[in-house]
């Protein structure tokens, strides 16, 4: 097959896909068996998917088949097209620079556009503080050069990551990371130096945040000593970890540690950051600075690109030539990301976040109010979650979870699941989606529940 014949004419993006849930053909359809059964001859195995579709156009709160079918999107592709898919800026910012130039490595011949996304994380990212910025192509990338700047920094080995932690899935974001599959199962041995301690989980310890932390914080001083330690690095609300957010002084006597103990203290804003839980960053909702942030996801609305955005000291501690990547704050990504900021500010999904969540949460409660299987209820702004139980025991559900996604999907609304043990279902979707698809999407999900 041709390339003009795979990319045969499909419907145009963005938001003037018509905004409703359509169901012309069971899941998968005929067009979309065709491309998966490719799919299976093609691409690795490895490579799974959740939805059993083909895509051809997205925007609003949408996703459309090639079969015609109209999936509500409560996704975002985990969290990535914040902004809206096929948002105009980022579609006019892109088609612009295409025509200009694709490439010249930032290394070699640097050009603007990168610049002035590094000017904008240290302009965004939490601090008033002296701030540099360096660029990447994906979260995991981002976070292992956080950890390369934090080793340089201080002269020392130690990493500590958290309970219920997603960093990624390169060797060292591997070791960081804490769930075994799909993630990390038969692919060890993993880089070392890196230590685990426990996460503040309210639902599940019901521990304050000072105690919680004075928990970690033991574990560290007496397993890896405080004067080893790198680098502390956190997810502000987890994510694939289940949307967990800490109790109130957890993440701030962290912070106040590091200071203490001269280790760096590195948030991994991948899928909190960039308005999606109705502030900046996530870290805001703690009242927390950190030394570094990591980026990506939602920074340029669906185009390759990370960053690494942190005190001034600790950024230029690596020497020339330390940092980079051919691909590194590619122009494309870079003028994608000049556009969703400018989408973040002027069309104000800030404060478009916040509404979404306080429909999300509204909705979740009453329906943990009506059925005991909803153990909890989290999250702020765009980033909700709901956590299913066995409600005589409080034990993770997750084959109920599974059982209540798979009906979503097949209804024709996108759900993800998360969780140690996959029994959390995460709210991300687009800022764009309006309140009736949004409400259409849980009306789904409380039907799926019931038949569950």
């Amino acid at each position: 097959m041709s390339v003009t014949e795979t990319l045969a004419p499909r419907p145009v993006g963005g938001p003037t896909l018509p905004q409703e849930r359509r169901l012309v053909t069971e899941l998968p359809g005929p067009r979309s068996r065709e491309v998966l059964d490719r799919k299976a001859r093609a691409v690795a195995a490895g490579v799974g998917h959740t939805v059993p579709i083909a895509a051809v156009a997205a925007g609003g709160g949408v996703v459309v088949d090639a079969d015609g079918n109209s999936l509500i999107d409560l996704g975002s592709g985990i969290a990535v097209t914040t902004a809206g898919n096929a948002n105009p800026r980022v579609v006019t910012a892109v088609t612009e620079q295409v025509a200009r130039f694709t490439h010249t490595c930032f290394m070699i011949a640097p050009y603007e556009s990168y610049i002035a996304v590094a000017e904008a994380l240290n302009r965004l990212t939490p601090g008033d503080h002296d701030k540099r910025t360096a660029l990447f192509n994906s979260g995991a990338e981002a976070v292992e050069n956080a950890v390369k700047i934090a080793r340089k920094h201080t002269g020392r080995q130690a990493v500590i990551a958290f309970d219920h932690a997603y960093h990624g899935r390169t060797n060292l974001t591997m070791a960081l990371t804490a769930k075994n599959m799909p993630y990390k199962h038969g692919f060890g041995p993993f880089a070392g130096e890196v230590y685990r301690a426990p996460m503040s989980y309210p639902f599940h310890d019901g521990l304050t945040g000072p105690e919680s932390a004075a928990r970690a914080i033991t574990l560290i001083e007496k397993q890896v000593g405080a004067e080893n330690v790198a680098a502390v690095i956190i997810e502000p609300i987890q994510g694939e970890g289940g949307f967990i957010v800490p109790a109130d002084g957890f993440l701030n006597t962290l912070v106040d540690w590091c200071r203490d103990n001269g280790a760096v203290f590195i948030a991994d804003e991948v899928q909190t950051g960039f308005a999606r839980t109705g502030r900046w960053f996530a870290s805001e909702h703690f009242g927390i600075v950190p030394d570094l942030v990591v980026t990506a996801k939602g920074i340029a609305d669906g185009l390759p690109l990370s960053g690494v955005t942190g005190r001034a000291e600790i950024m230029d501690s690596p020497h020339a030539g330390g940092l980079g990547g051919t691909y590194g704050g590619n122009p494309l990504a870079c003028v994608a990301a000049l556009a969703a900021i400018e989408s973040y500010e002027a069309d104000g999904l800030l404060e478009r976040a916040s509404e979404i969540g306080a429909q999300l949460t509204g909705r979740l409660t009453a329906l943990q109010a009506r059925d005991p299987r909803v153990g909890d209820v989290r999250g702020h702004g765009a980033m909700i979650a709901a956590e299913f139980v066995d409600p005589a025991t409080g034990a993770p559900d997750g084959s109920l979870t599974a059982r209540v996604a798979k009906a979503c999907i097949a209804a024709g609304v996108i759900v993800l699941t998360c969780g140690t043990h996959g029994n959390v279902i995460r709210f991300l979707p687009p800022l764009t989606i309006t309140d009736d698809l949004l409400a259409e999407g849980l009306d789904v999900l409380e039907t799926a529940l019931v038949g569950a």
